[in-house]
């Protein structure tokens, strides 16, 4: 049975989850205005693993015999100012989602809930990555600047990005 109050900040990480979906599915929109397939479809494949936590979240909840709730979801931005301003704007979100976990790590550790602590390690491995993918593309975003030629040829690499088959995290993974 999860505590009343880690099973509140589940439910918190849970509806974050699926905000940072709607987050990305906007920016997905973005791209596609500026007939960015690439960047489009690395936004979509976000789109699909930030569901796919949620997922783990709710099953984890449920697992705990805690209940789930569902919250109200903010509209997210719909325009940015530039390719390399919606990326900032990715690593800006992937690293607060990286500290809300690691809050969630300290929440489990003082309320002793090993079973929460154990499947936030998925959590904190795969924001190492998160931050690392975004970080990358901002990266070459700032070395090709304005070029027309380089933006091109990222977004032609970012179309060869495909989801990944979900795995680790324990519960309804």
């Amino acid at each position: 049975m999860v505590s009343k109050k880690v099973e509140k900040a589940l439910n918190e990480q849970l509806n974050y989850e699926l905000s940072s979906a709607y987050h990305y599915s906007a920016m997905a929109a973005y791209f596609d205005d500026l007939n960015l397939e690439g960047f489009s479809n690395w936004m979509k494949i976000q789109v699909e693993e930030e569901v796919a936590h949620s997922v783990k979240f709710y099953n984890f909840i449920d697992d705990r015999g805690g209940r789930i709730i569902m919250d109200a979801i903010a509209k997210p931005p719909s325009h940015f100012d530039s390719p390399l301003a919606a990326f900032e704007a990715v690593l800006e979100h992937e690293r607060s989602v990286t500290k809300r976990i690691y809050k969630l790590v300290d929440l489990a550790r003082e309320e002793s809930d090993h079973a929460t602590e154990t499947f936030l390690g998925w959590f904190v491995t795969e924001q190492v990555e998160e931050e690392a993918n975004a970080d990358s593309v901002v990266k070459k975003l700032k070395l090709v600047g304005k070029d027309p030629q380089g933006l091109f040829w990222i977004d032609r690499e970012l179309s060869g990005r495909q989801a990944e088959a979900a795995g680790g995290g324990g519960a309804g993974a």
